[in-house]
């Protein structure tokens, strides 16, 4: 099976910066898309961030110009680097991947997959 387990979540100041890290493990041969999404009390997951296998990125509104996605393939890693942090960026960050191919040389399978989500809490 395929596992996503995020770190680098935490408290920090508003206008500083941090760092999230999902590497996925599991027998892989390839990942398709990679993204991060959140989710704050009381309201619905968002997208904030996503990337291909390509480099290809996508920012919502709120992450563009502030926030900087970015991926490893060899290690099946993607991270988050988030600066100027605002209040408003406090959630659950969650990290997602989509069309990831598992298995072993007589079978292959394929799904998507979330992380366990790590805090992000900014203090005003």
């Amino acid at each position: 099976q395929v596992q996503l387990v995020e770190s680098g979540g935490g408290l920090v100041q508003a206008g500083g910066s941090l760092r999230l890290s999902c590497a996925a493990s599991g027998s892989i041969f390839s990942i398709n898309g990679m993204g991060w999404y959140r989710q704050a009390p009381g309201k619905q997951r968002e997208l904030v961030a996503t990337i291909t296998s390509g480099g290809t990125t996508n920012y919502a509104d709120s992450a563009k110009g502030r926030f900087t996605i970015s991926r490893d393939n060899g290690k099946n890693t993607v991270y988050l680097e988030m600066n100027s942090l605002k209040a408003e960026d406090t959630a659950v960050y969650y990290c997602n991947a989509q069309e990831v191919v598992y298995g072993n040389m007589w079978r292959r399978s394929r799904g998507d997959y979330w992380g366990q989500g790590t805090q992000v809490t900014v203090s005003s």
